[in-house]
């Protein structure tokens, strides 16, 4: 009787095991989806936050046809991440433009695939150095205010497009900047009050 129940204890951890790992796999997989009228690789990278580059590959850029499937590759940036981004990007261009909020998410991407910064969303975001923010609103808590819409349609586009963005990797306000050494940086783009540089 003892080693009966061993054995149906041990069967029953080997099935939750094997549960758990297929459970794990089927939500890493990428997944199907059904092809729309009016569909193109750059509005379904945008609508799903992943990049058109990667939508393209993992469909061998194949005409899109409605009603055929299609592959969504596994997402690069989780939810929490998308969230705390859009937060970022709601916080730092309210009242700019669109194109300026979605300048604002390259530049966290191309942070964290910079060596120069941490290599996480979470990272860049969060940085400190030298008893200084990064981000002026993580230091005032504007951070911890809910995204908007359309900050969240921003940070998907800035995926969808892979990060560049001409490179950069900072944005400042010159009517408020007060660092000679970010005013000293190669300007890349200007958008609403924002200039971006690298």
């Amino acid at each position: 009787m003892k080693n009966k129940l061993k054995k149906l204890i041990v069967a029953a951890g080997l099935m939750v095991s094997i549960s758990a790992f297929t459970f794990t796999h089927q939500t890493e997989a990428a997944t199907n989806r059904t092809i729309q009228s009016g569909d193109t690789y750059w509005k379904v990278a945008t609508g799903f936050g992943v990049p058109v580059s990667d939508l393209m590959k993992a469909n061998k850029s194949k005409a899109l046809i409605t009603g055929q499937t299609m592959i969504l590759p596994n997402a690069t940036v989780t939810p929490a991440e998308k969230d705390l981004l859009a937060r970022l990007v709601r916080a730092e261009a309210i009242g700019e433009p669109y194109a300026g909020k979605v300048a604002v998410a390259v530049v966290v991407l191309n942070r964290v695939k910079s060596n120069l910064f941490p290599n996480t969303i979470s990272g860049v975001v969060n940085e400190k150095s030298s008893g200084y923010y990064a981000f002026t609103p993580v230091q005032n808590g504007e951070i911890n205010k809910p995204a908007d819409a359309e900050s969240k349609r921003a940070v998907n586009e800035a995926i969808a497009l892979g990060g560049s963005g001409n490179g950069s990797l900072y944005f400042y306000n010159p009517k408020t900047a007060k660092s000679e050494w970010i005013t000293s940086r190669e300007v890349t783009l200007t958008i609403g009050n924002h200039r971006f540089a690298k």
